[in-house]
């Protein structure tokens, strides 16, 4: 991962170091640099690399996981943290093919809430993910809240209003920026959620780590889009990233592996329908190059 370790370090100082570097590199960074280089790719003269086509469905990867004899997980059920993470997710898929922006939204804090636990790396992400719904949710519930139901009708207000940005250029107050460049953004750190989730869920025992696969998750989703100091940031924090038991003892608590990989696993196929619906959507209407 391009950090080399001394072999004289012990685990405890590796520990405590790793947070406070992560810590003072993006302070310096804050202090240096605007907030729209955060969010953006680092320049804001040219476009953002466009991400691809989603991967394959990992339908066979949860058959193998899933046993439909079986009760559904408890962590999966109305009062289980996973329940409570899906549910709203599953209700923004509307049977018109759009995104309802309210669930969609109160997926997000779910999911918010649901991976804060699980280590700096993820309180990293989820404290823009929280920033960035709620500037959208001001939208949804603001003055302007009839043209902001569903992603289709912002999408389309947005651009007869004049209000979508030039393609790579971020405004200059991101609490300002279009509904269509925030939902862009939350999208692509939903698919980085939603990789390391299934990762961690598929992994085998003598494969890559967790922390490996979720490292490898974000250097393609949402390394092309920070900056070198960021990306540094984000090396750092995986390497204090939690095992593979671990998480899945916070995401499925009191169940045994089996259980707790089917129920992840069907969690993150949640989430990667909901991106390829959100990816379709922003594709046809030419937005994936917002930021």
């Amino acid at each position: 991962m391009g950090v080399v370790l001394l072999p004289q370090v012990s685990r405890r100082w590796l520990r405590h170091t790793i947070p406070l570097a992560i810590f003072a590199l993006l302070l310096f960074y804050l202090c240096t640099r605007s907030l729209r280089a955060f969010e953006g790719c680092g320049s804001g003269a040219q476009p953002c690399v466009t991400e691809g086509p989603p991967p394959s469905q990992i339908r066979q990867q949860l058959g193998s996981l899933e046993a439909p004899e079986r009760e559904e997980p408890r962590c999966l059920s109305p009062e289980g943290m996973l329940g409570r993470l899906v549910r709203p997710f599953r209700a923004s898929l509307n049977l018109e093919g759009d995104v309802e922006l309210s669930q969609y939204l109160a997926g997000w804090r779910e999911l918010i809430k649901f991976l804060t636990p699980f280590g700096s790396i993820f309180t990293f992400a989820t404290s823009e993910a929280f920033s960035k719904v709620t500037a959208l949710e001001a939208r949804v519930h603001g003055p302007d809240a009839v043209h902001y139901t569903s992603l289709a009708t912002m999408a389309a207000w947005e651009r007869r209003a004049g209000l979508l940005e030039r393609p790579g250029v971020a405004p200059p107050d991101s609490a300002k920026a279009s509904g269509s460049r925030t939902t862009l953004l939350l999208h692509r750190a939903l698919r980085w959620s939603q990789l390391c989730l299934q990762r961690v869920a598929t992994g085998a025992h003598r494969g890559p780590s967790a922390g490996e696969q979720c490292s490898d998750a974000y250097s393609t989703v949402l390394g092309p889009h920070h900056p070198w100091l960021v990306r540094q940031a984000a090396r750092l924090a995986f390497l204090s990233f939690p095992g593979r038991g671990r998480l899945l003892d916070l995401a499925c608590p009191r169940t045994g592996e089996a259980e707790a990989r089917a129920a992840l696993a069907r969690a993150a196929g949640t989430l990667e329908e909901v991106y390829n619906r959100t990816q379709g959507l922003l594709a046809e209407r030419g937005l994936l190059q917002l930021a």
